[in-house]
């Protein structure tokens, strides 16, 4: 009977040693999140660049990280209020283009004046970027290389080059 009762104890101590130890893992996990040291989000080995959110002006563009995306990331830097883009609309847009391989900006409409087309004019990845944002917006694209300029490039983008534009939607018509 001493050793049952000794057995229960043991495996009360054992029980409340468990629940102080799961206790400690859950704030060092928390912790190490917060901290950036581990993310939990997945296993993608790539960090989206971070884009400026100052409206009016020219954004800026973190260099990225690790691997691209293999498909077309978006990400609403500052949510418009206007007019929704739709696959039929022509755009008035400042934008900025930087290349994921080397983090170069190579292009910027905020140099002069913005660009005006047909989203149906442009490369696959605007195309579907683009609709369902708002006049007034801005936003990220992360454009892989077969919805952009794909094998042969263009100008000073390389074949196969992921794309980075930060494009703010002046007006949607």
């Amino acid at each position: 009977m001493a050793e049952i009762s000794t057995s229960l104890r043991s495996s009360k101590i054992n029980s409340a040693t468990r629940k102080v130890l799961a206790a400690i893992f859950v704030v060092v996990l928390i912790a190490a999140t917060i901290l950036g040291g581990i993310q939990l989000t997945g296993s993608d080995s790539s960090k989206l660049p971070t884009v400026s959110a100052a409206a009016g002006q020219t954004p800026t563009i973190s260099a990225p990280e690790g691997t691209p995306p293999a498909e077309l990331t978006t990400e609403d830097v500052i949510v418009g209020t206007g007019a929704e883009v739709l696959p039929t609309s022509t755009l008035t847009v400042h934008y900025v283009l930087m290349t994921w391989s080397d983090g170069k900006l190579i292009e910027s409409s905020w140099s002069g004046e913005p660009a005006t087309f047909p989203l149906a004019q442009v490369v696959e990845g605007w195309q579907k970027g683009l609709p369902g944002a708002k006049e007034g917006g801005r936003r990220l694209l992360v454009i892989p290389p077969d919805m952009g300029y794909g094998p042969s490039g263009a100008g000073p983008i390389k074949p196969y080059e992921t794309l980075i534009f930060a494009v703010d939607i002046i007006k949607v018509a």
